[in-house]
């Protein structure tokens, strides 16, 4: 039966032996990609419970309440609700359809209840760096990868522009540790011979699709086009041997599918058939895309960037994720082409074309402030699909960055076999980093081993120079600089005390002012460092209108922003009467309400409303309202 092979050939005692001397070489490597992680986020180290992501703090706000939230859920014995009213008092939010990263939460949770929230948040930054890079290296040494070009391919996806600009806000896509797993456990299944392989495998491959689904769904849906991409394409280079296992490939497609449904079920029916369910995008659609001069305009986060780039602007935001620079890409395209009959190549090259192809969105632009061009392109296909409409094509990057780091690998492998005229040998990895029981790709063969048959070629080690040369040139314009930190709004002073006085029952209603809203987060922020646990009116979310249809903050009523305007003092939001707020008020059923160093306009307001303050601590004032006095009757 034809096979998804360039060659195969059995491991030699030598080949054997080489291994074992190398055995700890690994572990090094891992521990390099530590150090790396640290260095980049030292910053946070050097503070670790008040320094956040010098940019977006809303967002940094928001994760922080996340993680208190699944934090003081598991300390009271039980997973966290997957609909809580704890935020958006009194409709709630639905935790699936927000970036809870839920799975790191729960695992967190000793962290965040000795050290708080945001200690947890760098933790998981610096983990997703090294975790990303040590899973694409353990991915790639399972493909026959050698030590060094594994450790270049590991570093180029885990340090990536596309995670050190994720982590700007998105915490959930930064943590891109199981996508390369996931395509790994996919194609295993593809190449599964027996009946024990393809079942452990497919198992192997529910359980991650769950544990993604549970940390960030986008992200999930990343890796899953990914996979399906190198799946087509493994599939078109042999069809005659993708015919040969359809019928095993779909059977064992079927037993993840069903593996990840047991362990899931109950978190996808709450977020498809459960309270809250909505529809749509809270973003314009064909917006958040990469333009075409991305992929070649360092950010200052790089290294290596242009004074006057246009990434100066466009750079600093979460969203720009596209850059792989000049040098790699030139090299990746001349890589492509030279080792084209390699399958591996092939497969690699092509599927980061077709990832980078949709991520640039359903109509083209050169930069980001032109408009688009006419010219439409694949993704306007699926952007009117449900789910897929509500993600953005941008960050389909991410994954694309783990192709091409695989694709890098690979090439630096062949061209010095190539070029020092050594054959292949396929035996380059040892037997214990195959992974896990299963099949593994040298069996399989489709690793990087191509050339049978000892060449001349210029040497060994002039081979090694030329290599080395190259592969620095091309990966150096990705090397990025420590991120900046921020320092996070302290306690207010009086806050603990203002609640200490309240004494409210745990979970109480509280309206707080500022009141939390995706632009004003100081009050997420001051929760999930105090862990009063109390449900909040407003908050920075997903969910809903009362059409069903999704947006960010979309229950939130005049008085919310109305509040805010009179204690931060911006001007233009419509007043709200006095008899108005009241009704408002009696909507909510606040127990209490607090105060945060309220200006003049905004105390005189809030005692038209609810009379005198109950207590007074440093800068914060609270009203404990007395039930039924705003609460309609029944």
């Amino acid at each position: 039966m034809t096979s998804f092979t360039d060659v195969s050939s059995a491991p030699h005692a030598a080949s054997a032996e080489r291994a074992r001397r190398r055995s700890w070489v690994p572990a090094i490597i891992y521990g390099a990609y530590i150090a790396v992680a640290f260095g980049l986020t030292w910053r946070f180290w050097a503070h670790p419970t008040t320094a956040i992501v010098a940019s977006k703090p809303p967002d940094t706000d928001q994760f922080a309440w996340f993680l208190r939230y699944e934090a003081a859920a598991v300390s009271h014995g039980r997973l966290p609700s997957l609909v809580t009213t704890a935020m958006n008092m009194p409709h709630g939010i639905n935790m699936m359809w927000n970036t809870t990263v839920l799975l790191p939460g729960v695992l967190l949770t000793p962290i965040t209840m000795l050290a708080g929230a945001q200690v947890s948040l760098t933790l998981l930054l610096t983990a997703g760096f090294a975790g990303s890079a040590a899973s694409m290296f353990y991915v790639l040494r399972r493909y026959r990868a050698s030590l060094p070009a594994a450790a270049i391919g590991g570093a180029v996806y885990g340090f990536s522009p596309a995670l050190t600009h994720a982590v700007l806000g998105h915490y959930q896509l930064e943590f891109a540790v199981l996508p390369p797993l996931i395509v790994d456990a996919a194609v295993r299944v593809c190449l599964a011979t027996s009946r024990r392989t393809l079942a452990w495998s497919a198992a192997w491959l529910g359980l991650l699709i769950a544990a993604q689904l549970f940390i960030g769904e986008e992200i999930l849906f990343e890796a899953v086009v990914a996979a399906f991409l190198i799946v087509v394409v493994l599939a078109l280079s042999r069809p005659r041997a993708a015919l040969a296992v359809a019928g095993r490939t779909a059977v064992g497609l079927g037993v993840a599918a069903a593996v990840t449904l047991v362990v899931a079920s109950w978190g996808l029916w709450e977020q498809f058939f459960g309270r809250l369910t909505q529809h749509g995008s809270p973003f314009r659609p064909d917006f958040y895309k990469n333009s075409l001069s991305a992929f070649v305009t360092p950010a200052p986060s790089q290294l290596i960037h242009f004074a006057q780039s246009q990434a100066q602007r466009a750079g600093e935001g979460s969203e720009y994720v596209a850059y792989l620079g000049w040098p790699l890409i030139i090299v990746l395209v001349i890589a492509t082409v030279v080792l084209w009959r390699h399958l591996t190549v092939r497969v690699c090259g092509v599927t980061t074309a077709l990832l980078l192809l949709l991520s640039i969105g359903a109509h083209p632009k050169l930069t980001p402030f032109d408009r688009s061009a006419k010219i439409t392109l694949p993704w306007r296909l699926l952007e009117h699909l449900p789910l897929v409409g509500s993600l953005l094509p941008s960050r389909l990057s991410i994954v694309a960055d783990g192709t091409a780091a695989a694709l890098l690998a690979f090439a630096i492998d062949l061209t010095w076999r190539r070029l020092a005229g050594a054959p292949a040998d396929p035996a380059s990895a040892p037997a214990s980093e195959n992974g896990p029981a299963g099949d593994s790709p040298r069996r399989s063969g489709i690793g990087p081993a191509g050339d049978s048959p000892r060449r001349s070629g210029i040497g060994r080690r002039w081979a090694g120079v030329v290599v080395g040369i190259v592969t620095v040139i091309a990966v150096l314009p990705l090397v990025p600089v420590p991120l900046n930190a921020y320092r996070a709004l302290p306690l207010p002073s009086g806050w603990n005390a203002t609640f200490a006085a309240l004494r409210l029952p745990k979970g109480a209603t509280v309206l707080v002012v500022p009141v939390p809203t995706g632009k004003l987060t100081d009050t997420l922020r001051w929760q999930a460092e105090s862990w009063q646990q109390i449900s909040l009116v407003g908050g920075y979310y997903e969910g809903p209108d009362k059409h069903g249809h999704v947006g960010i903050d979309a229950q939130t009523l005049q008085l919310q922003p109305y509040l805010n305007e009179l204690w931060g003092g911006s001007g233009g939001i419509p007043p709200v009467s006095i008899g108005q707020a009241k009704a408002t008020v009696r909507y909510w059923r606040p127990a209490a309400v607090v105060a945060v160093a309220p200006r003049p306009m905004l105390l005189a307001y809030l005692d038209h409303v609810f009379g005198p303050p109950t207590v007074r601590f440093g800068s914060t004032l609270g009203w404990r309202l007395r039930p039924g006095v705003y609460v309609t009757s029944e």
